[in-house]
C-alpha cells in the first residue's frame, strides 16, 4: 500500500501554510486534512469540501 499525502502549500492562502499531512489510508488522510482545514483555515466540513480535498491526494511523499 502506497503512502498518500495532501500538501497545504498547493492551496493559496494569506497565512502561507506549509503543513503536509500523510497517511496510509485515504479515509484517514481526508479526515485529518479536513480537520486541519476547518480548525486552521476556517473551512466548513461539507460533502462538497471533502470531495475537493479528495482530489488533492497524491501518492508518495511531499517535496521538502
Amino acid at each position: 500500500m502506497a503512502r498518500k499525502y495532501i500538501d497545504c502549500r498547493e492551496f493559496p492562502s494569506e497565512m502561507k501554510c506549509t503543513v503536509a499531512i500523510s497517511a496510509d489510508r485515504e479515509d484517514e488522510l481526508i479526515e485529518a486534512a479536513v480537520q486541519h482545514a476547518v480548525s486552521v483555515h476556517g473551512e466548513h466540513d461539507t460533502p462538497e469540501f471533502r470531495s475537493e480535498v479528495r482530489k488533492s491526494i497524491h501518492e508518495g511523499a511531499p517535496a521538502p
